[in-house]
């Protein structure tokens, strides 16, 4: 038996071992830079291994994410810096140049605006011009245009100055306050949650775009006969003095006051229209809670000084209760004895089945729900009765119509419940025999006064509301409908006639929609036309459906555009309506006036409500931004816009202001 091997080829590494068959190789010559007395020496033998030479390990995709945020970070917050150095160098070098000599030296006045002369029916003095109608050629450019004088400085003012074109008008404001004020933040002033001076703008700043001229006086009368306005002024020695301001066209826009419905004892109340109404109400609250944090104050005492009753359930009212309810939650307390937190109580007495009535049904219900967990007290159902120094009376009806009596012991009301007029739109209602309405002045949809010269007087905002009567116009009407002049309206005839009210009452657009339906209803003898009778009855029917528009200020202020608009289209178009002897200017450049609600609002407490119409949006904190940044946008300048933004700042960061001023 022979026994088989295995040869395995032996591997060079052998072989040269072994000293068989293989040349060793041949030295690779040296670059002569690198020979030396060291180098042609035979390598010594080396102990240590030989290094194998490994990759670098990649890096955690997390560590590059980590570097790369870090790099852009650092880069924005070196270009921050540097755009925050650069606004402030800007400003530096803006408010050195502020720092100017202007010369006013030999400026021109007219004799008439020293020397007033006398006239109207009151022998007053008349002020024909100003001080300030000549002072420079753009003054004088406005002297010889239309006298357009606006009487306030609320919503529906401002927004008739801000759309007015400058140089057609020679323009006077007249208004008690030098200022306008944003209305819907009160509230918040009178906690300190905003200043008061980031409320307000100075009129002459807004009029200075159209280069007009601001009077501080408070208008009592008007004759419009003559074209005079009687103004009430103040001397230097503080006595009152009347002078007539003439005008080719009259703005009324001087807001309204708080209705009263005959409550005895309103004097002891706050109202929440101005900005000294803010300021008193932030001095009571501060006092009252000062006053409770006395060791000498007893319990009975302290409850009645920390009960906060407000008498309406409107949007002011809501707000003004969440106001009161926040500041005591986010401030009164961090700095003052928790008892005062503890014995805090806020009423709102609403006479109607819910608050914010006037709102969605969801809206009202989320707003009661969101105070009932505040621990907010709503009293609906009930009316007032009597005010005192240290409490409230009212009434509540019970389902089954019962009345009792309750009291609420305070020191503090606020009342907020309906407008009613001003003494100078009460005056101005009282020269026309037609206007009847209790509330405001009567206009037409030109905004027109009712009564007055035609196309000389408007009115706008509060002090004002459309005519919603259609049967006061049914001879009119009847009289450009009756073509055949039988004394009856047919329905062709009452189909022309629908489009008549339509033009001349736009509000009665929604109850005109079945022509035909309406005109069969009231066709009570069934013989295919109405007789006068039936006719009034129909005009009468639809009149007392018509809902007058709110008076809010998205309401003024989209009059004050409108009227803007149509002022700029007769300055304009003044001479080619004059040449053609046309009588009815308003009617001839601009449609009858047509109200768009775009929603309403209201804050309740660190949340917000929206009633878009036909879409309900309410929320938290959300909904407050929301709310802020709708209010922000409506500021009337960048300044106000900016002071408000750090007012929110403020209050975020260090809370509101406590201090008593």
């Amino acid at each position: 038996m022979y026994q088989l091997t295995r040869v395995c080829k032996p591997s060079r590494a052998r072989l040269v071992h072994l000293g068989i068959g293989i040349r060793p190789p041949l030295p690779r010559p040296l670059p002569s830079r690198l020979l030396s007395t060291n180098a042609l020496e035979p390598p010594k033998p080396s102990s240590s291994r030989p290094q194998i030479p490994t990759e670098p390990l990649p890096r955690s995709r997390l560590l590059s994410r980590i570097l790369l945020v870090a790099k852009y970070t650092g880069l924005a917050a070196l270009s921050s810096t540097f755009g925050i150095l650069l606004l402030g160098a800007g400003i530096f070098i803006h408010d050195a140049f502020t720092y100017t000599n202007k010369d006013v030296h030999r400026v021109p006045v007219l004799p008439l605006a020293l020397h007033p002369e006398q006239g109207g029916p009151k022998n007053l003095p008349i002020v024909r011009a100003l001080v300030d109608d000549v002072e420079d050629d753009e003054a004088k450019k406005l002297l010889d245009k239309p006298k357009l004088v606006i009487v306030g400085g609320g919503w529906g003012a401002i927004s008739v100055l801000q759309t007015l074109s400058p140089g057609d008008w020679h323009v006077t404001v007249v208004s008690p306050e030098t200022f306008t004020t944003f209305t819907p933040l009160l509230p918040s002033a009178a906690v300190g949650t905003v200043q008061v001076r980031t409320l307000v703008e100075p009129l002459r700043k807004i009029v200075a775009r159209l280069r007009g001229h601001f009077v501080d006086a408070k208008a009592v009368d008007l004759v419009m006969s003559e074209r005079l306005l009687e103004l009430e002024t103040l001397t230097s020695t503080g006595t009152p003095q009347n002078v007539y301001l003439p005008y080719d066209k009259l703005i009324i826009a001087c807001g309204s006051t708080s209705s009263t419905h005959g409550i005895q004892g309103l004097k002891h109340c706050f109202q929440l229209k101005t900005i000294s109404d803010a300021q008193a109400i932030r001095r009571r609250i501060l006092d009252n809670f000062e006053t409770a944090s006395l060791p000498i104050t007893t319990p009975e005492e302290r409850k009645r000084l920390l009960s906060f009753v407000v008498c309406g359930g409107g949007p002011t009212g809501v707000e003004t209760a969440a106001e009161i309810y926040d500041f005591c939650q986010e401030d009164i307390v961090n700095y003052y004895p928790k008892i005062c937190r503890e014995e805090v109580s806020i009423h709102v007495i609403q006479s109607r089945e819910h608050i914010l009535n006037t709102y969605s049904e969801a809206i009202s219900k989320y707003a009661e729900e969101k105070f009932r967990r505040d621990s907010v007290d709503l009293v609906t159902s009930a009316r007032v009765s009597a005010v005192h120094p240290d409490h409230v009376v009212y009434t509540v009806r019970a389902p089954d119509g019962t009345i009792t009596t309750h009291e609420i012991p305070t020191n503090f009301v606020l009342w907020s419940t309906g407008i009613a007029m001003n003494p100078f739109t009460r005056r101005v209602s009282a020269l026309l025999p037609n206007q009847v309405h209790k509330k405001a002045i009567e206009v037409d949809a030109h905004l027109r006064v009712k009564g007055a010269p035609l196309g000389d007087v408007y009115a706008i905002g509060d002090c004002a509301t459309i005519e919603t009567s259609v049967v006061s116009h049914l001879l009119e009407l009847v009289d450009e409908a009756d073509k055949n002049k039988d004394g009856k309206i047919d329905f062709d005839e009452f189909d022309f006639m629908v489009a008549r009210i339509k033009h001349r009452i736009p509000m009665a657009e929604s109850q005109l929609q079945k022509v035909r339906t309406l005109f069969d209803l009231y066709d009570s003898d069934a013989d295919n036309s109405l007789s006068l009778n039936e006719l009034c009855k129909l005009l009468e029917e639809i009149g007392n459906k018509i809902t007058s528009l709110p008076a809010t200020a998205q309401v003024a202020s989209q009059q004050g555009k409108y009227l803007g608009k149509k002022l700029n289209q007769l300055a304009k178009k003044r001479e080619v309506l004059e040449a053609n002897d046309i009588h009815d200017l308003d009617e001839a450049v601009s449609k009858t006036f047509r109200y768009t609600h775009l929603g309403s609002l209201a804050y309740i407490g660190n949340a917000a409500v929206f009633d878009l119409g036909n879409l309900s949006f309410m929320g938290g904190l959300a909904a407050m931004y929301a709310w802020r940044s709708i209010y922000w946008s409506e500021q009337v300048s960048a300044r106000t816009r900016f002071l408000l933004m750090i007012d929110w700042i403020i209050r975020g960061v260090w809370g509101r202001d406590l201090s008593r001023l």
